[in-house]
């Protein structure tokens, strides 16, 4: 008898919300996609005891090339993909995700001089932050992925001339607002004649939750696909 196609590994790095519905819909739903859980990873291991089988928790990510995994998704902390990111895509296709540019002030983890504007700001709607992506980063690393992915698409503007604008607003309990505007010009004209294109996109959340609850869906079908990335950076 022939064998049906191999499934894909899927690796999940990150235990958290996210991580243990993504992990969820692998075991559920999976199979039926071509798709099979090779491993759970997390900073604290205790955190998988009695969810995750034994034979499926990673204990080590420098071992994640010796699991023959077809697919990684990082659901951690921002250092993890800092740290380990050249090597994971040395074997597998590495997909990462956070979103945010508009919440309630709860939802923000903001660092350094952001954090203390955070605490300042929690009366009322506050802009805590208006400038290039790339000073914002460092600050807010759990809060700019999608302006992060922004700076990708337009590589002739970059991390320097994409502005980010991060704002606080506690009449927001149960949105993530992302706002996005393009201004450019018709090929030829000059002076004034710029056009601008604006969309605003709506996800509910719970309050004080740093992921919406659009984004986990969001997040699986994106995972579904991805079938390879043929040497180029995707944007899911």
């Amino acid at each position: 008898m022939s064998q049906g196609p191999a499934r894909r590994r899927v690796g999940i790095i990150g235990y958290g919300h996210l991580g243990q519905y993504l992990v969820q819909r692998l075991q559920d739903e999976g199979p039926q996609h071509g798709l099979e859980l090779a491993f759970v990873w997390n900073r604290d291991p205790q955190k998988l005891q009695g969810k995750v089988p034994a034979s499926l928790q990673l204990r080590d990510l420098a071992r994640v090339s010796e699991s023959a995994v077809h697919l990684l998704v990082e659901v951690a902390h921002p250092c993890i993909a800092r740290d380990h990111g050249e090597a994971f895509l040395s074997g597998a296709d590495f997909m990462g995700l956070k979103v945010t540019m508009v919440k309630h002030p709860e939802s923000f983890r903001l660092a350094g001089a952001l954090g203390e504007r955070l605490r300042v700001a929690r009366a009322g709607r506050a802009v805590l932050y208006e400038g290039p992506v790339r000073d914002l980063c460092p600050l807010a690393p759990n809060n700019v992925n999608t302006m992060a992915a922004a700076c990708v698409a337009a590589p002739s503007l970059g991390f320097d001339g994409v502005r980010a604008c991060l704002v606080a607003d506690p009449s927001l309990p149960d949105w993530h607002v992302v706002e996005v505007e393009v201004t450019g010009r018709p090929t030829g004209e000059r002076g004034d004649q710029a056009f601008t294109v604006t969309s605003s996109r709506r996800n509910p959340a719970s309050p004080g939750a740093v992921t919406g609850a659009a984004t986990f869906p969001s997040f699986w079908g994106s995972l579904l696909a991805c079938r390879g990335h043929g040497g180029q950076v995707l944007l899911c």
